[in-house]
């Protein structure tokens, strides 16, 4: 009875040093740092946004310029015009004016060279044929619509902006919204253009289309 009782004791005695053992392993164990790797820890790490040149949707390649137009909406709020991230036109700048807002920018360097507004309402369209006659070689031109741009456009003006590369110039009409980027000795038809007719039906605006906004990169050789 006596042997059967020591071997009992040290059968208690074992399992609770082994027990205590582990017991520590396992909390020293749980207590030590985990790294991460390198990959995984920097996946972690919050992402930043990408900043754009005029707040485009994506950044521009080397050679190429970054623009974004904005049409006016309805006769509230003027439009605006952004080149390599300079703001040309705005109604922040009060620059902008009812009808078709202009801006010139040397193709090669992005230099703005000039920027007007003529009211196609009240009679401009002679002022805006000379403006268009006298833009020289390598010029990129932006156009903005504010209100109505098109009420007094007539066929020469109209011509005008279809060699510039427009494609919608020709049937511009009362109230409607237009956005463009074309250029001086463009060989053919410009990829940057919006066009939204005046429409009682699909009108956003009661008696106004509802604005557009054009953005893109312009290839430093487009002309």
């Amino acid at each position: 009875m006596r042997m059967s009782g020591v071997f009992r004791l040290l059968a208690f005695t074992f399992a609770l040093v082994t027990t205590w053992i582990f017991i520590r392993s396992y909390m020293n164990f749980s207590m030590k740092t985990i790294r991460l790797p390198r990959w995984l820890s920097s996946s972690t790490k919050e992402t930043r946004a990408v900043q754009t040149k005029c707040s485009i949707s994506k950044p521009c390649p080397a050679n190429f310029f970054a623009f974004k137009i904005c049409s006016g909406a309805a006769n509230v709020v003027g439009p605006s015009m952004c080149f390599e991230d300079h703001v040309i036109m705005s109604p922040v700048k009060n620059n902008v004016g009812r009808g078709l807002n202009i801006a010139l920018v040397n193709a090669s360097s992005g230099t703005v060279l000039r920027h007007s507004s003529f009211d196609m309402y009240s009679g401009d369209v002679n002022l805006l044929v000379k403006f268009l006659k006298e833009i020289p070689g390598s010029t990129l031109v932006l156009v903005a619509s504010y209100d109505d741009p098109g009420t007094r456009m007539n066929a020469e003006s109209r011509m005008l902006f279809s060699n510039l590369g427009s494609s919608y110039a020709v049937q511009l009409g009362f109230r409607d919204s237009w956005v463009f980027l074309g250029a001086r000795d463009l060989k053919s038809k410009s990829p940057f253009e919006q066009f939204l007719k005046n429409n009682p039906g699909t009108n956003k605006y009661e008696g106004w289309p509802e604005l557009l906004e054009l953005e893109g990169c312009v290839p430093q050789k487009m002309v």
